[in-house]
């Protein structure tokens, strides 16, 4: 019988451990976007469960153009005024990437090491 709960990152788990695509800025930017048009997807989404009435003439169809409606919004507020998480994230992902790379690890923003 094979391990249905396989650790994180182990060959039978499905997630890949190549942390190669993040060396890129570029790449780490992408992704940084892309996870700010999907957080702010969600929120916006949120929003809109959030009414509290149904209108007269809703229906399925004007449910559905307006989240199409709100995935372009949230993609189009990713680009042009993000709210920072994706930038956050980017950072992040940066700074991991530079301590896998070297071993060690950097240094805390009032100068002490973490341990």
């Amino acid at each position: 019988m094979s391990n249905i709960l396989a650790p994180i990152g182990s060959a039978s788990s499905g997630v890949s451990t190549d942390t190669s695509r993040l060396a890129s800025k570029e790449n780490l930017e992408a992704a940084g976007q892309r996870f700010e048009a999907v957080f702010t997807g969600m929120m916006l989404k949120s929003m809109r469960q959030a009414k509290l009435g149904d209108g007269l003439f809703d229906s399925k169809g004007e449910d559905q153009f307006r989240d199409m409606q709100d995935q372009q919004l949230a993609q189009s507020m990713a680009v042009h005024a993000p709210i920072g998480i994706g930038k956050a994230m980017t950072e992040f992902l940066a700074k991991n990437v530079a301590t896998s790379a070297d071993g060690t690890t950097p240094p805390a923003a009032d100068g002490s090491t973490a341990k």
